[in-house]
């Protein structure tokens, strides 16, 4: 089965520091792969310049067999790369139901109707229904403002944002950040819950929820890709040890 995402040699500098050093990864179809490694290993650089919100100074990224390289954020949303953010990225100002309607509409096609009321196209509600049960956002939420919630149901609304461009691969970008044992708890659930639906590529610290979710992992150490394999072969791996899993991450 080809991959899905293939990145080759991606490179980018700040000056004289290399972010990333001739980075190649290769995420297969459905999978969940980690990235990890130590603060300041390169690796919200590296979804950055997959997603298209930094540009690279070399390399190449293809999605789908379809070269990226040089595409826009949005135009890599509309072939199927979606993300989410360390911060969370939501309209905290709307009710939950909106900020899925819009996210909806925004990727409809010729469902978009910028003067009809959303909440009146049975369509765009059906689907903003299926985006908040997929993400197991109770309902009794829907018609509250996003950002009154607690941070883990705002994580949940901005992963259904993401998922509404219906996607091939996912971009998580710590996802846990910020939040209680109890919250990762259920965040970890969902996510496992969407395994296979989806490639996602995930970068996160806590090493119980990535070696929970992951079916591969890759390590990042000063920009470079040190090792690449199963969680078990990963924990097993001395280079690792040494560089990261041995140490405080």
């Amino acid at each position: 089965m080809k991959p899905v995402l293939v990145v080759d040699q991606l490179v980018k500098h700040f000056g004289a520091l290399v972010a990333t050093d001739h980075v190649s990864l290769e995420i297969r179809a459905g999978e969940i792969h980690a990235l990890i490694g130590p603060n300041g290993a390169g690796k919200s650089t590296l979804i950055h310049l997959l997603s298209g919100t930094m540009q690279n100074d070399g390399g190449t990224i293809y999605l789908n067999g379809h070269e990226i390289t040089q595409t826009s954020a949005h135009q890599r949303v509309a072939a199927g790369l979606s993300r989410s953010y360390q911060i969370t990225n939501i309209f905290k100002n709307l009710s939950v139901l909106d900020n899925l309607l819009l996210a909806v509409q925004a990727h409809a096609g010729s469902s978009f109707r910028f003067w009809s009321p959303r909440q009146n196209d049975d369509v765009l509600l059906d689907a903003a229904h299926a985006l908040a049960e997929q993400c197991s956002i109770d309902k009794g939420l829907w018609s509250r403002p996003a950002g009154t919630l607690p941070h883990g149901d705002q994580r949940k609304i901005e992963f259904a944002l993401a998922l509404a461009a219906n996607p091939s691969v996912l971009l998580l970008d710590e996802p846990m950040a910020g939040m209680g044992p109890e919250e990762t708890l259920r965040l970890t659930e969902m996510i496992e819950s969407m395994r296979g639906r989806m490639s996602m590529v995930l970068v996160e610290h806590d090493m119980e929820a990535v070696f929970r979710l992951a079916d591969r992992i890759s390590v990042l150490v000063y920009g470079r890709i040190i090792a690449t394999g199963t969680p078990e072969q990963i924990r097993a791996n001395p280079e690792v040890r040494q560089a990261y899993l041995g140490a405080e991450a």
